[in-house]
C-alpha cells in the first residue's frame, strides 16, 4: 500500500489539469467577442494612457504603476514562502500521511500518493512564481515607458506617434497584467490541489468549482458590469471596435470625434 496510487487519484489529477488549461483557452477565446475584465480594462488602459499625455505632471500614473507592482510583488514572494513550507513538508510525507489517516471522512492514501499531492503543489506555486516575477518585470517596462512618454508641448512628437505611444504602452501594461491573473490563477487551484489530500471525488468537486468561480468572476461579476458602463465600454466593445480604439486615442478637442 506505501506505493500504491489507484486509477480515480490518476483520473482526478487528469481532470484538474483539464480544467485548468481548458479554462484558460476558453477564457482566451471567449475575451475576444464576449466582454470581459480583460477586453473591458484594455479599453481602459489604452484611455489611461491617452490622457497621461496631455497631462504636465505623471506622479499619480507612476504611483499608480507603483502601486500595482507592489500587489505583483506580495504574491511573489508569498510563492517563496509557500515552496519552502511545502519542501519541508516533502521530507515529513510519512507524518502527514499519518496524520491524513486520522481524518475519518478522508480516503485511503499512500506515502507515495502524499509526496505527489505535495509535488503538484510545488509545481503550481513554482508556475506561480515564473508569472508573479515576469509580471513584475513587464510593470517595470511600464514604469520605464512612462516616464519616457513625450511631454504634451513636445512638437517633435506627431500625433500618430502619441496614438501609437498609448496603444503599444497600454498593450506592456496588460500583457504584465495577464501574467499577474495566470499566477491568481494557480492561487485559486492550489486550493483545489489542497482538498486532494481528502480524497479524489474532493479534488474534482473542487477544480469545477474553481473554474466556476473563475467564470463567474470574470465574465459575470458586478464589477465588471460597472466598468462596462464606464464611458460605456461595454456596449461599444465589440460591435464598433475599430471606432472605439480610433476615439479612444483622439484628443478631446478634436473635431473628428
Amino acid at each position: 500500500m506505501s506505493n500504491y496510487i489507484s486509477w480515480m487519484d490518476w483520473a482526478a489529477l487528469a481532470w484538474f489539469l483539464v480544467c485548468w488549461i481548458a479554462y484558460s483557452l476558453f477564457a482566451k477565446r471567449r475575451a475576444k467577442n464576449t466582454a470581459s475584465l480583460s477586453s473591458v480594462l484594455h479599453v481602459h488602459r489604452i484611455n489611461w494612457m491617452r490622457r497621461l499625455l496631455v497631462r504636465e505632471l505623471r506622479v499619480s500614473d507612476a504611483a499608480l504603476l507603483s502601486n500595482l507592482e507592489r500587489n505583483v510583488t506580495f504574491f511573489a514572494s508569498s510563492c517563496v514562502l509557500v515552496l519552502a513550507g511545502l519542501l519541508t513538508a516533502l521530507s515529513v510525507a510519512e507524518q502527514i500521511h499519518d496524520v491524513i489517516a486520522d481524518i475519518y471522512f478522508a480516503a485511503d492514501s499512500s506515502i507515495l500518493l502524499v509526496e505527489l499531492k505535495i509535488l503538484l503543489l510545488i509545481g503550481i506555486f513554482i508556475y506561480a512564481f515564473f508569472t508573479f516575477t515576469w509580471s513584475m518585470r513587464q510593470f517595470g517596462f511600464a514604469s520605464v515607458l512612462v516616464g519616457a512618454a513625450p511631454a504634451p508641448d513636445d512638437d517633435s512628437v506627431t500625433a500618430n506617434e502619441r496614438r501609437n505611444f498609448a496603444i503599444y504602452a497600454a498593450k506592456v501594461i496588460d500583457q504584465a497584467s495577464h501574467s499577474y491573473n495566470y499566477g491568481l490563477r494557480a492561487f485559486y487551484y492550489s486550493l483545489a490541489a489542497v482538498s486532494w489530500f481528502l480524497g479524489p471525488w474532493y479534488f474534482i468537486a473542487a477544480a469545477t468549482a474553481v473554474v466556476g468561480v473563475l467564470f463567474q468572476r470574470e465574465f459575470r461579476s458586478a464589477s465588471l458590469k460597472a466598468l462596462k458602463q464606464v464611458e460605456n465600454v461595454g456596449e461599444r466593445l465589440f460591435h464598433d471596435d475599430k471606432d472605439l480604439y480610433r476615439r479612444s486615442l483622439k484628443k478631446p478637442d478634436d473635431p473628428a470625434v
